[in-house]
């Protein structure tokens, strides 16, 4: 009875810190109607600034504190509303979810650049030289005890500031409609802003509580905000006692869960997966809102033409080929994963681009797919790539079937959650058996690959896989732009521009998402399949959730809706982070940054940069074209038969006055 008492005091003090900052994510989305991804690393880079004032520089607690939560955390909110997301609310949702998954990537990266994550950095808890005290048969330390009233003092202040201050009225009116809180004379932008501050001083405050108690790490700190995220959709991501209640149960559940969970090699994994998993279940068993309707402001999903797209799959295998014979073998392992990354990338334009479906799990699958191909392809065998993505795309399906009720950021959450409980639990399992067949998959460490068979002959170099994995993604990129061609594929088109429209005309949702899904990610494990040939050996840390958020971004950046994302993806991933590493081996922490940054430019151009260069392009022909027959135009016919320009008047008034 007393180990259960204790295991539940632990509990409840974990779950506080997930109280205070579920609230403030529940505060950011209430007023702003932005899902702040990266709610845990503002937490995160709160708890290292604080080491850095306490333990690092040696200042006083209590001035340290103040200045992280009186000055360094309201500022960065105030930085993040002013120059990222104030400009970023006239986008879409998926547009604004992006920059800020752009913005958690950035900062795991930066955190790991100023602070070097092999260097151990413990913090110690609060009041920690007093005794603690005991309540019956618990024992609650003093950070304990002050974990647990600061939760209970942010759940009273947030309730008085909402619904009994005026500013409190106006945050809540922002996010239903900003018009109206400008005639009644409100000032929403105020609003935001307060609530951005607000937001990001409790989740540096939450941060800097939990921080004693873990390792100090900047991408274990920043997925903590899982745990959070599970417990604002308790609350439906609006209701403040929902979210201290659903705290309360993942706080208690992964208390337990280290008490009194079986000894074996299966399940330690299943106590970190935790959170993921009842955040997944929460998802499916809470209801949300009904079908999204008409999106105006969706991204563009152009139809490719089939001569443009036999010169792309051409222009890829030709590049492929060259680069193989050119570089040399050190060389391949580092640039070869361009075109089988690309093909993961390339899984996002049929998914997000076309159908809407927003997914942070693609690199999982083609993990998926890579396991698959290590142990069924180990002589080589064709059919064994085959059985790779039909894996994969088992799995995709397996994601897409509780898709039906999800869209949106709940979608999101789902497939950041299925992603999370990949790979804490379920890449960390040993070998096991199913109705007496043999399941292994990372084996708790790294699984070796070989290249498979041709005509006898392995393909086991590296040039002989660079040309495989470029002749696949210029294959697969064909065939996703006869997929965009095709009557399926304006369906997919119809379903991301309103789902409502799409199953009041007849339109099965259920069926078009798990297509999807599964086709996207049976492309992802291809990709993953030929990535771990070219590396030889792959761990599971390789296939993680921020492992891909990188590849996602850069994925965006390039353009969902385009078919060259493949290509502009693998590009611009690899090739000039490792040359720039190359040339200037200090630039590493650099480059892991470029992705997030990047990102957050999103605002600027959200269709891509892919559809931005084929107009540059076609505006510089277009130009040529022009100037070639300019001579050949007579001066009646100007502004008829070619367009009429500013210095055309000036011309003729010249030809007049010399006449």
């Amino acid at each position: 009875m007393d180990g259960f008492a204790a295991f539940g005091i632990v509990g409840l003090t974990t779950a506080a810190v997930y109280a205070v900052i579920g609230s403030g994510l529940v505060l950011t989305y209430v007023t702003t109607g932005v899902f702040n991804f990266a709610h845990g690393a503002a937490g995160m880079m709160a708890a290292f600034a604080y080491w850095q004032l306490s333990a690092g520089w040696g200042w006083p607690v209590p001035v340290a504190l103040a200045v992280v939560l009186l000055v360094l955390a309201p500022a960065f909110g105030l930085l993040a509303e002013r120059a990222l997301f104030g400009p970023a609310q006239r986008l879409g949702q998926a547009e604004r979810l992006v920059m800020t998954v752009a913005l958690l990537s950035g900062l795991i990266a930066l955190a790991r650049w100023v602070w070097d994550p092999n260097v151990p950095r413990p913090l110690p808890t609060f009041f920690a030289g007093r005794a603690p005290l005991r309540l019956g048969p618990a024992t609650v330390t003093w950070h304990q005890g002050l974990t647990m009233v600061v939760a209970v003092a942010v759940a009273a202040g947030l309730w008085v500031l909402l619904h009994r201050t005026r500013t409190g009225a106006e945050m809540r009116a922002t996010v239903d409609d900003r018009t109206l809180v400008v005639l009644a004379g409100g000032d929403p932008v105020r609003a935001s802003r307060a609530a951005w501050i607000l937001g990001t001083q409790l989740a540096a405050l939450g941060g800097i509580l939990i921080a004693p108690t873990v390792t100090l790490d900047a991408a274990q700190l920043s997925l903590l905000i899982v745990s959070a995220y599970t417990a604002a959709v308790f609350g439906r991501l609006r209701s403040l006692p929902l979210t201290f209640l659903g705290a309360a149960v993942v706080g208690c559940t992964e208390s337990y869960l280290t008490g009194y969970l079986p000894q074996n090699a299966y399940l330690p994994g299943l106590r970190l997966a935790a959170p993921a998993l009842l955040l997944f279940l929460a998802l499916l068993a809470f209801p949300h809102r009904r079908l999204r309707g008409s999106d105006e402001r969706a991204g563009r999903a152009p139809v490719p033409a089939w001569r443009g797209t036999a010169l792309l799959a051409a222009a890829i295998v030709a590049a492929g080929t060259v680069l193989a014979a050119v570089l040399g073998e050190g060389d391949l392992v580092t640039y070869g994963p361009v075109f089988s990354l690309g093909l993961v990338a390339l899984s996002y334009v049929p998914l997000a681009g076309y159908a809407g479906q927003i997914s942070l799990c693609q690199l999982s699958m083609a993990g998926v797919g890579a396991v698959v191909w290590a142990h069924l392809g180990a002589d080589g065998a064709w059919w064994a790539l085959g059985a790779a993505v039909a894996v994969a795309a088992l799995a995709g399906a397996l994601v897409a079937l509780p898709a039906l009720r999800l869209s949106g950021v709940y979608l999101a959450l789902g497939t950041a959650a299925f992603a999370v409980v990949l790979d804490r639990w379920i890449f960390t399992l040993p070998s096991f058996e199913v109705l007496g067949v043999r399941i292994a998959l990372f084996d708790q460490g790294s699984v070796e690959l070989a290249g498979p068979r041709l005509f006898g002959h392995r393909l086991d170099g590296g040039a002989e896989l660079m040309v495989l994995a470029a002749v696949c993604l210029a294959l697969a990129t064909v065939a996703v732009a006869a997929l965009r061609r095709s009557r399926y594929g304006r369906r997919l088109v119809a379903l991301r521009d309103s789902e409502a429209a799409y199953a009041t005309l007849g339109g099965g949702l259920l069926v078009a998402k798990v297509a999807v899904f599964a086709l996207s990610a049976g492309i992802a494990g291809l990709g993953g399949a030929l990535y771990g040939m070219q590396l030889r050996s792959v761990t599971a840390d390789q296939f993680s959730l921020v492992a891909g958020l990188p590849v996602f971004l850069v994925a965006v950046i390039g353009g969902l809706g385009a078919i060259g994302c493949g290509l502009f993806t693998g590009t611009a991933y690899i090739g000039p982070v490792n040359l720039l590493v190359a040339l200037a081996p200090g630039s590493q922490n650099l480059v892991a940054l470029l992705p997030g940054l990047a990102g957050l430019g999103l605002a600027r151009n959200p269709d891509g940069l892919i559809p931005a260069m084929r107009a540059g392009v076609r505006r510089l022909a277009q130009g040529l074209t022009a100037r070639r027959g300019e001579s050949e135009v007579p001066v009646e016919w100007w502004g008829v038969r070619r367009p009429w320009r500013p210095e055309d008047g000036e011309v003729l008034a010249r030809g007049i006055a010399g006449s």
